[in-house]
């Protein structure tokens, strides 16, 4: 059984940020610059260890060692690539691969198939979640190319993640991959990507789909997806405002075996510390938008429940009859401040979130 914590890549500046907002604009001073909004209102969230640029080789390795002490096996990074173009590399590129402890740790990748967003933090409440330039299109032939990329500087590496020998990767919005591909475009283009990395000799592919929603969750088998996950699977997006972690919690954990049936495909469960977006969006005081990043917030967070939910997950993994190389278990996240679910050290609990995965798993 292994846990696996996803990384947020955005903790460094980037040239289409320093266009859009001004230049060195990081999501750290969205983090620094969020006021309670309310009566009993946890922020801001802020990192015991202080602002940190996540190419830096000597932070990133600060951060590996925590993971390795902690009880985490491996890292996913999400990935932004958009028909051969990538922002956030850098996060993994120069600094997880550059650090030291790095080099060796075990880490796998997510095509985090959206561009970041260029008005932060968010102002307008008549646009949609996902604006338009954001999606990111694809096609088989783009899918092909995002695979052999990957494959031939990522998968082929000692310390890149496997299960029974395949590389895993998976696709965070798996439903919008589908929708726009068809399901029979999407399956052509997952057995091309096979194909390819045979033809090519290079490792198998093991893809796992990230939430996909009821419309497409009884065809992820057929496209060739191995497994499904989630990357948050706690707030109820259209519930109430407030939300008590316990109750979501509880709820989220009944799920995973109707989630397991209905796409006919293992499942490994995802559990996370927390959820408050608030940072992201603009303050309208009471005037709060129902929706993203706005609503929902979860509230009663505390290392001690984060502790139970992962004993339940890991119960339940290793209940699931799959072998000990097929368990796993993700965490959401290891680094998103802005989204307030993170595992590094802040200054409200110091090390007790990790501890939690620690102390939880064993």
């Amino acid at each position: 059984m292994r846990v696996l914590a996803y990384v947020y890549p955005g903790w460094h500046s980037i040239p289409e940020r320093d266009q859009a907002f001004y230049p060195g604009f990081t999501e750290w001073d969205l983090v620094y610059g969020s006021p309670p909004r309310f009566a009993g209102h946890v922020q801001p969230r802020l990192p015991l260890w202080g602002r940190y640029d996540d190419r830096d080789p000597t932070a990133i390795d600060r951060r590996v060692a925590l993971c390795r002490d902690h009880g985490v096996d491996g890292l996913v990074y999400g990935f932004f690539w958009c028909r051969g173009k990538r922002v956030f590399q850098d996060a993994l590129d120069l600094g997880f691969l550059g650090s030291s402890l790095g080099r060796g740790f075990p880490f796998a990748v997510m095509w985090a198939n959206r561009m970041p967003r260029r008005v932060l933090p968010v102002r307008r409440t008549d646009t949609p979640v996902i604006e338009a330039d954001r999606l990111v299109p694809s096609d088989r032939d783009d899918f092909v190319a995002l695979v052999r990329y990957l494959a031939e500087r990522y998968f082929v590496r000692d310390h890149y993640l496997r299960i029974d020998g395949r590389a895993y990767f998976s696709i965070f919005d798996s439903t919008f991959f589908v929708k726009e591909l068809g399901v029979a475009g999407a399956r052509a283009a997952v057995t091309a990507a096979r194909q390819m990395l045979a033809a090519a000799g290079l490792p198998e592919l093991h893809l796992a789909a990230i939430e996909p929603n009821p419309e497409v969750i009884d065809q992820v088998r057929a496209i060739g997806f191995d497994s499904v996950t989630n990357y948050v699977l706690l707030p109820d997006w259209k519930g109430d405002f407030l939300q008590d972690y316990d109750q979501r919690v509880a709820i989220r954990a009944a799920e995973w075996p109707t989630i397991a049936a209905r796409a006919a495909l293992p499942y490994h469960p995802a559990v996370t510390p927390g959820w408050d977006a608030s940072p992201r969006g603009a303050d309208f005081g009471t005037e709060r938008p129902r929706k993203y990043p706005w609503w929902p917030v979860v509230t009663g967070e505390h290392p001690a429940k984060f502790r139970l939910a992962v004993e339940r997950a890991v119960s339940y993994i290793r209940a699931s009859g799959l072998g000990a190389d097929a368990q796993l278990v993700f965490v959401a996240s290891l680094n998103e401040w802005s989204e307030g679910h993170y595992l590094e050290p802040d200054t409200r609990f110091g090390h007790a979130w990790i501890e939690a995965v620690r102390d939880g798993r064993a």
